[in-house]
């Protein structure tokens, strides 16, 4: 009956208060007798593990070489290690131009789901995080979680007024496990840096120190469903993008550690069969234009587009799921990224890119006019933009942003190089579902970025946009 649930008294019924959304960043250079335990621990297990793929080689991977199987044996290590050498392989599989490809590609097993914590775990963190046994909670609760991944596992559950929802439950003691262990490899790569070139070039400590970020992030919850909340409703501010969602956060089935929201049935992107779906091409120009336009407009705009994220539903809408992972882009460098789409798609005038980088502070002792180095930048950037989506490679995309950032002495945004990253994303989709497509011509993607002058192009072409 309705009446043997209770409402739960967990902390954000009515929204998460102000503090909640402040992550917290520990020190990440401390290293004490924990980090030294760990580091010994760490070091016997990828020796171990490298060692034994090696000399199993022969045996059980004759068809791979010598790097394959020592990749192999770093990657049995990061899972052996736990979650936090899981998502630092997962790092290493999304960035393929700028790790070893063998260890890129060995890397790929990160992505799958990793081994669940017990029911009863995942109970008691939910029961603790809003004050009600979970048979009080839900009308029903799958113990078996649909997923689990490094930091937080999904469970199915029904709502006592019969919505289908999901609730992500963090792993018990993840915090403090994962702190000493990105503490632990800070300092590992502070010493591989002093002793190889290649990690030296590679910059293994600031890769280190974007994972503790993103982490840290990761690990409040309340950051987390407020920025999908945000992303959510954005989508809609047009008045389009009926076809694209994010699913619906129940913030009254939410606390530090647990997301509850609707649930959502579908097929992710990358097993779609483009020979059964002839709206494909259309499937993956809508999801990229509610990206671009949360990228643009809006601010917050999803940082981890895998497959597994981007889901197409039953009813033929795209779904971006899961916001672990999400950026956001200073006002300042929002309207230089327009002013780079606007000069791709419209007029070619890469000078008022240099106008924008000059309003913050940079390129401002260079002996050159703004024209001079905005044909500097379209050098850059218009071959990366303009071409076939579907050949686009995200070594060529982050190198050229890298390039831009050497012709004035400054480094990319953090934000810029994630924007880059799920490009990447995309252009494994495109291959498959819309070959051909350029996303730097495509004016629907646009439409709401530039209403006015892609109203008047499309005027002059005699073309019409989609409708949604």
């Amino acid at each position: 009956m309705p009446g043997q649930f209770l409402r739960p008294v967990g902390p954000f019924e009515s929204g998460p208060p102000s503090h909640a959304l402040t992550v917290d960043m520990p020190e990440l250079e401390r290293f004490g007798l924990a980090q030294l335990w760990r580091a010994l621990v760490v070091a016997a297990v990828i020796t171990a593990c490298v060692l034994f793929a090696l000399g199993t080689k022969p045996f059980t991977r004759r068809g791979m070489s010598w790097a394959d199987a020592a990749s192999e044996g770093i990657v049995d290590a990061f899972e052996a290690l736990g979650p936090t050498f899981v998502k630092l392989g997962q790092l290493m599989a999304s960035s393929p131009g700028v790790f070893p490809a063998p260890l890129a590609n060995a890397c790929l097993r990160c992505l799958d789901d990793v081994p669940p914590v017990s029911a009863r775990s995942a109970r008691s963190v939910i029961e603790s995080d809003l004050g009600r046994p979970v048979e009080a909670l839900f009308t029903e609760f799958d113990d078996t979680p649909l997923a689990a991944a490094s930091v937080a596992q999904v469970h199915a559950c029904v709502l006592p007024d019969g919505r289908q929802a999901v609730i992500k439950v963090q792993r018990p003691g993840i915090y403090h496990r994962m702190l000493v262990d990105l503490r632990t490899a800070y300092w590992g790569a502070r010493l591989l840096e002093r002793l190889s070139e290649f990690f030296r070039i590679a910059n293994a400590t600031a890769i280190v120190r974007d994972l503790h970020r993103a982490t840290m992030t990761e690990l409040n919850s309340a950051v987390e469903a407020d920025r999908q909340t945000r992303f959510r409703t954005a989508l809609w501010s047009f008045g389009d993008n009926h076809g694209v969602t994010a699913p619906e956060v129940y913030w009254e089935y939410c606390g530090p550690h647990v997301i509850c929201m609707e649930r959502m049935h579908g097929t992710p992107l990358d097993r779609i069969d483009p020979g059964e779906r002839p709206d494909s091409q259309m499937l993956i120009r809508r999801g990229v234009k509610a990206w671009i336009e949360a990228i643009t407009v809006h601010g917050p705009f999803h940082g981890d587009v895998h497959a597994g994220n981007l889901w197409v539903l039953d009813d033929g809408r795209i779904a971006m799921l899961d916001f672990g992972i999400v950026g956001e882009l200073p006002e300042s460098w929002r309207g230089v990224l327009k002013d780079m789409f606007y000069a791709t798609l419209l007029d070619g005038d890469f000078s008022r890119v240099a106008r924008g980088l000059r309003g913050l502070g940079f390129t401002t002792d260079l002996e050159a006019s703004d024209e001079e180095i905005g044909q500097q930048v379209g050098a850059v950037l218009a071959p990366v933009f303009a071409n076939d989506l579907g050949e686009l490679k995200l070594s060529s995309l982050i190198m050229a942003l890298v390039q831009i950032g050497k012709l004035w002495g400054v480094a990319s945004p953090e934000e810029l190089v994630l924007f880059g990253k799920q490009l990447g994303y995309f252009e494994r989709y495109a291959t498959r579902l819309a070959p051909g497509w350029v996303m730097g011509r495509d004016l629907y993607l646009f439409r709401n970025v530039f209403p006015e002058a892609v109203q008047a192009r499309t005027a002059a072409l005699g073309i019409t946009l989609p409708e949604d």
